[in-house]
């Protein structure tokens, strides 16, 4: 009876931690080997880019990310491939610029109350700062307030 639960453990395991990791390496090798260019991509570190040449017998790409700036890169480094037509470098699909500026709004809202209470909660000084200064290295004196 111990022995059935260890193998259904391992099988559990199996198929809810190996078997998906499988499944996202192969879709990944299947993204990396179809890559052509004028595909247009995310690196796995966030840059949006065109392929502009991709090196035969190499794992290597080209990729434009602003107007003549080419950026060498790795296959692997490839995250995903966009489908969009117009979302190269920097460009922001309606609904997500609609969302940013919810977003903000949002944000605002959240900054104007906390400057609110901010404001209740410090009071103000003299205006007079001070500051501890260095002594000279070699020296054995405390720093002073200035």
């Amino acid at each position: 009876m111990g022995l059935l639960i260890i193998v259904i453990g391992f099988a559990l395991m199996w198929v809810l931690l190996i078997l998906p990791q499988q499944r996202r390496m192969r879709a990944h090798q299947a993204l990396v080997a179809a890559l052509e260019v004028g595909d247009e991509v995310m690196t796995t570190s966030g840059i949006y880019g065109t392929i502009v040449e991709v090196e035969q017998g190499t794992d290597v790409l080209w990729v434009e990310v602003a107007d003549g700036v080419e950026l060498k890169m790795a296959r692997g480094a490839v995250a995903k491939k966009l489908d969009g037509v117009g979302r190269g470098a920097g460009a922001v699909a309606a609904d997500d610029e609609e969302d940013l500026d919810e977003l903000d709004a949002v944000e605002g809202e959240e900054l104007d109350e906390l400057d609110t209470g901010l404001a209740d909660d410090v009071e103000l000084g003299s205006g007079e700062a001070t500051s501890r200064a260095r002594p000279p290295e070699g020296s054995d004196s405390e720093p002073t307030d200035r």
